[in-house]
């Protein structure tokens, strides 16, 4: 029955096809903020096409997976995989029990389980392709996160600094501390400026795990200077009984950097501007 039924469809694959598409039409109203109406069709299109060569019994590995990469990319729901087949189905089965001849009970039951069989296998198909590639997508995007949410930038030979942005949780944490670790030796850096500007809260814990990897830098031979204290966080610090005395501290980068300097055996000189020079030339020549 099966194949008789797939027969009958692909026989008259236009007129499914057009069923299919003005009854679907009506789901863009769920879609039309994401996507074109140009894009919705030939989104469609495709769609469809892949229906029909399920039906064929063709390898549909590849289409699947690139079927489902193109819908994770442009920001389409699972439902409209679903919705779309659960609207083929319902077509299919209603196009093939009007085109029959002597229909019974028995004969329509089994024309609807091959339908709902077929339709189910392919469900089931682009499901797991979705997910699997919206997994592997989110987890490429976490891996990106975690690069963003400690990262250790070199500003000078032996000094870098890691600006903290956002809260700070154990996962997070975990992850400066690894970062510092790495970058420390990584860019044989001598001095390392933390950066808690960004950071909104400062309680117990997260002054703890700063102290941690703090200490951590200085086991291998760096020293941290932790920069961007404003003046309710030094007073929850006080307020909380947080030992800082380990590492010097600032209130700003620039000061923190001043500090790495000298920690370094550098200091910033400025330069006369040009009015000083001349200043200074014109001096010069009415003393002589």
């Amino acid at each position: 029955m099966r194949k008789q039924v797939a027969r009958q469809l692909l026989d008259n694959q236009a007129d499914i096809v057009r069923l299919w598409e003005e009854e679907v039409q009506s789901l863009t109203d769920e879609y039309e903020s994401v996507v074109t109406d140009h894009s919705f069709e030939q989104t469609n299109q495709e769609f469809v096409k892949l229906i029909f060569l399920s039906i064929r019994n063709e390898d549909l590995v590849k289409h699947l997976e690139d079927f489902a990469e193109k819908l994770i990319h442009i920001g389409w729901p699972l439902s409209y995989i679903t919705d779309g087949l659960q609207v083929f189905r319902k077509i299919s089965i209603a196009f093939v029990l009007e085109n029959s001849e002597n229909i019974d009970v028995e004969r329509t039951i089994l024309i609807m389980d091959a339908v709902d069989n077929w339709i189910d296998e392919i469900i089931h198909d682009l499901v797991d392709e979705y997910s699997g590639s919206w997994e592997q997508i989110v987890s490429l995007q976490r891996v990106a996160l975690q690069e963003l949410s400690a990262p250790l930038i070199p500003v000078m030979e032996n000094i870098t600094v890691m600006p903290l942005i956002g809260t700070i949780d154990t996962s997070r944490a975990r992850l400066i501390m690894e970062n510092l670790l790495t970058g420390v030796i990584d860019h044989s850096a001598e001095v390392v400026l933390i950066d808690i500007t960004g950071v909104p809260v400062v309680d117990t814990m997260v002054a703890h795990h700063i102290i941690q990897a703090a200490e951590a830098v200085r086991l291998i031979g760096s020293k941290c200077i932790l920069v961007g204290i404003r003046p309710e966080i030094a007073q929850t610090i006080v307020s909380l009984g947080i030992d800082l005395h380990r590492f010097p501290t600032q209130n700003s980068l620039k000061r923190g950097f001043e500090e790495a300097l000298k920690l370094t055996n550098r200091e910033i000189i400025t330069h006369s501007t040009k009015e000083n020079a001349l200043d200074q030339m014109i001096n010069s020549i009415n003393r002589e």
